[in-house]
């Protein structure tokens, strides 16, 4: 569905990413880690033309978004939602008016069509009670979800999440992590998720990709990643005390 050939990006005289390859399919939950700095954002960018690769290809099914204009490329875009790290939605809309933005913006529909969605999705989230409240009058963990459902009520193919839980407590982190698995279970979408939470990763990731010095130097289901002997793989694992023992556990002293 998504597929990166050999791409190199250079920001600011920096290698980011150079000559990254990897294909994510259809209806999997792909994830994409590493620390701060790495590329994991610059990456989701490539997939939907906010960057354009230096060198190599990105593809959207059987077209090449890093070099689609105009009409191919809005057609391409319209296949993707996309859930921002901080939630950004418009401080003078509600929630059920930041969700709505998208429908009013880019379709056609009825504004009875466009209430039924969005009463919806806001009843997926958790957010129906909520859904005449400011973004100022919720908390950080509910702007969260209110962007997932304004992501999804155009009803993409495609999820992409940029730190989903970033910010968050481990309840509320969770509980976005058991929205991004729904998501895919109940309604066939294909997550791409950046996040530095490795929890979180191995909750919900089909496949797991680690960024380092601009290539992918681990991408495995969860079983295997955390049995890697990659060094960088290793190192950030047990940043987070994870081992493996029959089970993702706290490392103990």
């Amino acid at each position: 569905m998504i597929r990166f050939e050999k791409v190199q990006k250079s920001l600011g005289g920096r290698q980011v990413l150079d000559g990254v390859d990897f294909d994510i399919q259809q209806g999997e939950t792909f994830v994409i880690v590493g620390p701060s700095g790495v590329g994991k954002s610059v990456t989701l960018k490539h997939m939907v033309r906010l960057m354009t690769p230096d060198q190599g290809k990105v593809w959207v099914g059987d077209t090449c978004v890093s070099e689609a204009r105009g009409d191919d490329l809005r057609r391409i875009r319209e296949r993707f939602g996309y859930l921002f790290q901080g939630g950004a939605l418009l401080a003078w809309l509600n929630l059920a008016e930041n969700v709505a933005l998208p429908l009013r913006e880019n379709t056609d529909a009825s504004e009875d069509e466009i209430q039924e969605r969005v009463h919806r999705v806001l009843e997926m989230v958790g957010l129906q009670a909520d859904a005449n409240k400011q973004p100022s009058e919720i908390s950080g963990g509910m702007r969260k979800r209110a962007g997932l459902a304004r992501a999804i009520v155009g009803k993409p193919e495609i999820v992409l999440y940029d730190e989903p839980t970033s910010g968050l407590d481990p309840v509320t982190a969770r509980t976005i992590d058991t929205l991004i698995e729904q998501m895919r279970r109940d309604m066939g979408i294909t997550s791409v998720v950046v996040t530095h939470d490795m929890h979180s990763a191995l909750s919900i990731g089909t496949r797991i990709a680690m960024l380092h010095d601009g290539r992918i130097v681990e991408l495995a289901d969860p079983d295997r990643f955390v049995q890697s002997e990659q060094p960088e793989v290793k190192a950030f694992l047990e940043a987070q005390y994870i081992t493996r023992t029959g089970g993702w556990e706290r490392k103990s002293e």
